[in-house]
């Protein structure tokens, strides 16, 4: 199956929610791809086949707390290639390294540990959706403090919207297409 009729399918899945977390956001949830293992297979699948496509040699997928996490160590699995998390500040024992970001309400930290990834590793980071690109690009920032090259960023979605990839610090992949614009005029 190709990409382009897996991510079909796969979006085809998706649930909307109007006006949620607040007034004006269309939220895909794609948590019900996980409910039918053919579906999460597809998608595993389609990202698989384009990294494999693009790079020759991944060494690492790194997922984003929290919803990086549900899919980023069954491709590092299906790859053969090891998981790193990326989370919060203070959840991860040993030597870390950190980058803050901006969340719409202040700002949070992200923490990677120190010596999950040895230097020049080959490095793919891994979420659900790219909105403003705060989250990613921190993260980017992780992988570039211990060294490693970062070869892409690779999301479900995207709010194409809020421009969120300009902020990156390598190429983006997105498998579905995203929002174009929010429900706000």
């Amino acid at each position: 199956m190709s990409i382009e009729a897996a991510a079909k399918e796969l979006k085809a899945a998706l649930k909307q929610y109007p006006n949620f977390p607040k007034e004006g956001i269309l939220f895909e949830d794609f948590l019900p791809i996980f409910t039918k293992p053919e579906l999460f297979q597809k998608l595993i699948d389609a990202f698989k086949s384009h990294l494999n496509a693009e790079f020759p040699k991944v060494d690492y997928i790194v997922g984003l707390e929290s919803r990086g996490f549900l899919f980023g160590p069954a491709l590092a699995l299906s790859m053969g290639v090891g998981f790193v998390p990326v989370r919060k500040a203070g959840k991860l024992p040993g030597t870390c390294v950190q980058a803050t970001y901006q969340k719409e309400y202040g700002s949070d930290v992200f923490e990677m540990q120190k010596e999950a990834i040895p230097a020049g590793s080959n490095v793919v980071i891994v979420d659900d959706i790219i909105a403003t690109g705060g989250s990613a690009a921190a993260a980017g920032e992780l992988v570039q403090k211990v060294g490693a090259k970062l070869l892409e960023f690779d999301f479900v979605m995207e709010l194409d919207f809020l421009k969120g990839r300009d902020k990156l610090q390598a190429p983006t992949f997105t498998l579905l297409n995203g929002q174009e614009e929010s429900l706000k005029k």
